[in-house]
């Protein structure tokens, strides 16, 4: 086998950097929700979330946009969950009876920021909710969001017996 066949192997995909083989570890498919998964999260209204295991879970809006998951926080208060998360990054959410170990991110991108906008609009479209999602909408709370990651078993915050 080729060095770069080796690497391959080693690493499950290269990517060339100025025409020279850079071997990566493809971590995004391993952090990616499954299908099955994606869909009970677009289908929850609320999803259970807490950063670390000190915390209690909190019930928040979800919302898949390009097959990742994302939520926004409300209130941005020093002892909510939302900053909970930005101290302590890896947490867990509650779906389906399951509680599932992820690892929260800060969204940047402005593309996609907006994509979640128009996601939290087309997803909870009733009347009782037009007063929140238009909230959801400034900036303030829409740099706010954050991208839930899967984390290994062996990484997620660990629990107390």
């Amino acid at each position: 086998m080729s060095r770069a066949g080796d690497l391959a192997c080693a690493f499950g995909s290269i990517r060339t950097v100025h025409g020279k083989l850079t071997p990566f570890q493809d971590m995004t498919a391993a952090r990616r929700f499954s299908g099955p998964e994606l869909e009970e999260l677009a289908r929850a209204k609320i999803l259970g979330v807490r950063a670390g295991t000190e915390h209690r879970y909190t019930g928040v809006w979800v919302v898949v946009v390009e097959g990742r998951v994302f939520v926004r926080t409300w209130n941005d208060n020093p002892t909510g969950w939302y900053r909970a998360f930005q101290a302590q990054p890896l947490g867990s959410i509650q779906l389906a009876g399951r509680e599932i170990a992820v690892r929260a991110r800060q969204l940047r991108g402005e593309r996609l920021r907006d994509a979640v906008t128009r996601a939290y609009a087309g997803k909870y479209n009733t009347k009782a909710s037009e007063k929140w999602v238009r909230g959801f909408a400034e900036p303030s709370r829409a740099a706010t969001t954050l991208e839930l990651l899967l984390v290994p078993p062996s990484q997620g915050p660990e629990t107390s017996s």
